[in-house]
């Protein structure tokens, strides 16, 4: 069962998220959030598996919100960011705070409860159109540092594939298949290009790959 946090400043919105997961057999909804500091507040004392985010909330924002429990000790809650915005500050600053996927709220309600579920088992969720944001935003940002390139040359040439796969975003299911290698295998690659990179998290090395130009080479 995957325990859910709702976080958004709009009763209506979280009424709706509410009613759209009462009816996932594996999905429960165990609390709600008005504004980031209760988010917060609800995810240390609920612990739940995800915390679906708005980002623009009274009294905190759900950026700050996103940092300080993605600094938790793991197990942590994941998180689901999930706006109307997706403007160039807005995105890049969820990113950079460690969310562990990004959806906007025009997001169709099953790529919504598909979100959940991936980030809950562990993948990285970035829609496709903030991914060709990310594309966009970073395009000139091509000067690819002396320490970048070192570390990006760490990296095997399995490891560079997979990191390029997560920077389009596939799951590990999706990249298992189109390299026949087992999730597994899968697991064990983003595990070292993560040490490698000196990242947290997927999330984190997704933002590293658009930042220093790594997806295009």
């Amino acid at each position: 069962m995957i325990t859910v946090l709702l976080a958004d400043d709009d009763a209506l919105v979280r009424g709706g998220l509410r009613a759209l997961l009462s009816v996932e057999a594996d999905i429960r909804v165990v609390g709600e959030a008005a504004n980031g500091a209760d988010a917060v507040r609800e995810a240390a004392a609920l612990r739940p598996d995800v915390v679906v985010m708005d980002l623009r909330m009274p009294v905190r924002d759900g950026t700050s919100a996103t940092r300080e429990i993605t600094s938790w000790a793991s197990p942590r809650p994941r998180v689901l960011a999930l706006t109307t915005f997706d403007l160039d500050e807005i995105v890049d600053g969820a990113l950079t705070a460690g969310v562990d996927g990004f959806l906007l709220k025009r997001a169709t309600p099953e790529e919504v409860v598909a979100g959940i579920r991936t980030v809950a088992s562990g993948d990285a969720l970035v829609s496709p159109s903030v991914t060709r944001r990310l594309l966009a935003v970073y395009a000139g940002r091509r000067n690819v540092a002396t320490g970048d390139a070192a570390l990006a040359a760490r990296l095997t040439e399995r490891e560079a594939d997979v990191l390029r796969a997560l920077a389009s975003g596939q799951s590990n299911t999706e990249i298992a298949g189109a390299m026949y290698i087992s999730p597994e295998t899968v697991k064990s690659h983003v595990k070292n290009l993560l040490a490698k990179l000196g990242v947290r998290d997927r999330t984190q090395a997704v933002v590293w790959a658009y930042r220093t130009g790594f997806v295009d080479r």
